[in-house]
């Protein structure tokens, strides 16, 4: 794990914003295409706000959320209403959102279209996630139904999951999609996620799902 500190947050949202176009411009030069995985939450809204009007070859950027609450985007708690609003416009309108939710009942019964919808889009060229206190992160909670299988080398690239913490159904990026993206960075905020950080390094992975990208992963941090 890489750790690089701030001395405020605002410094550190256009650090990361500035560092997140700059290896999605050399994907785009090299590939002629890349992919940008987002949390959903408040935390990023400044990062978001920053690469909304950077000039980049947004057309052949596709836009994938780490989870979704099985939420419409009427919702007040829905991650692709946020996103919509917050990074899809100025010049990044041109990205591609590649969905996490579409109509129906529960996730399970939209999961293999979902799936395959993510796909081509794979493996992300830059990946942006946040952390809980609890130490979760995309929706891979402690204590949710299926972690172990999300957690897993063998696991699909997309699962449902249930958590107490989690409220409403999340639909989740698993594991081994995560962990294969070729830049990862982690933002988070606050002591109590510096303290559940060092907490992180010396548990289980089931315990601290965070673990399953650490290793790879550059961690950002302003109080």
């Amino acid at each position: 794990m890489n750790l690089q500190t701030y001395p405020d947050r605002e410094l550190m949202m256009l650090s990361v914003a500035d560092k997140i176009a700059g290896q999605l411009g050399d994907f785009l030069r090299r590939d002629g295409r890349a992919t940008l995985s987002v949390p959903g939450g408040t935390t990023p809204g400044p990062i978001f706000d920053t690469l909304s009007g950077v000039d980049l070859d947004w057309a052949n950027v596709a836009i994938i959320l780490n989870d979704e609450r099985w939420v419409p985007e009427t919702s007040d708690r829905s991650n692709t209403a946020l996103v919509r609003r917050r990074l899809l416009r100025n010049r990044a309108a041109k990205a591609n959102l590649v969905p996490l939710y579409t109509e129906a009942d529960a996730p399970e019964a939209a999961l293999d279209a979902l799936s395959d919808g993510i796909l081509p889009h794979l493996p992300i060229s830059v990946l942006l996630l946040g952390m809980g206190a609890d130490m979760h992160t995309a929706s891979l909670f402690p204590g949710a139904d299926r972690l172990d299988e999300a957690l897993s080398a063998s696991a699909p690239p997309l699962m449902a999951l249930r958590a107490e913490a989690a409220g409403e159904p999340r639909i989740t990026l698993t594991a081994p999609v995560l962990k294969a993206a070729f830049n990862i960075h982690i933002l988070i905020t606050g002591q109590d996620k510096r303290d559940a950080l060092e907490r992180a390094q010396s548990l289980p992975v089931a315990e601290a799902p965070v673990r399953a990208v650490l290793d790879n992963a550059t961690v950002h941090w302003a109080e």
